[in-house]
């Protein structure tokens, strides 16, 4: 029987593989032999982060987005919407005449972004309360956001600039909001301002990952949520 002449720690090339005449024939047949091996999963994992934890670029297909849907996500998206939308499921079980959403923005962007917002998600076919026309006036923003979840199944809270100045104006214990985060119930979507200047504000809301329209158009962060709540 022919010996493998491979040293201790076993061939070093493939030339060295295919001339032994104890493998070369095994190993004839492995045409990836000598190259590192390749793990489709935890190496696309590793190439979709940056260094610095940063997003993923990658893209990726949530189980709620229906087949032929033109919307693509980011794996980070991904990971940070699935508990919503098992949130989006229970309470549509439980309390199948709940809104979709509740829309929270600062009473300066009621007029501009936060009714673009609002009027794209009416026009996906998404149901939402919005203090425009559901909410009188002279009610904290926090307060808001309590009540308008108990009537919807998620809650949108439009990060701006004109937010992020009311933000530590509102006298909310950080449970209350911690409550509300836990519950995976809050999506904020970050818009003409960044996560880094929210999370000098609200590190709390901004541990919550969610949508920036700086990486989506609002059109298409509106489309996002239609596929996140339809049932």
């Amino acid at each position: 029987m022919a010996r493998c002449t491979a040293p201790v720690n076993g061939h070093r090339t493939a030339s060295g593989a295919a001339a032994c005449p104890a493998c070369g024939g095994r190993y004839g047949r492995y045409s990836s032999f000598g190259s590192s091996p390749s793990y489709s999963s935890s190496g696309s994992s590793r190439g979709s982060y940056g260094t610095g934890g940063g997003r993923s670029s990658s893209s990726s297909r949530p189980r709620w987005s229906k087949a032929g849907s033109s919307v693509s996500y980011t794996t980070s998206q991904v990971q940070s919407l699935t508990p919503i939308r098992e949130a989006v499921e229970s309470r549509a079980a439980l309390q199948p005449d709940l809104r979709d959403v509740f829309l929270c923005h600062a009473w300066g962007d009621r007029k501009g972004v936060a009714k673009e917002l609002h009027d794209l998600l009416e026009a996906s076919g998404v149901k939402v309360w919005f203090s425009e026309k559901d909410l009188g006036l002279g009610v904290p923003m926090m307060r808001a956001i309590d009540k308008g979840l108990a009537k919807s199944r998620i809650g949108l809270v439009l990060v701006t600039p004109a937010m992020l100045e009311r933000l530590p104006k509102e006298s909310v214990a950080d449970k209350e909001l911690s409550t509300l985060l836990a519950g995976n119930q809050l999506i904020p979507i970050v818009h003409d301002t960044s996560y880094e200047a929210l999370r000098n504000v609200s590190p709390m809301l901004a541990s919550r990952t969610g949508l920036d329209t700086s990486e989506d158009s609002m059109e298409v962060v509106a489309k996002k949520i239609a596929e996140l709540v339809e049932i």
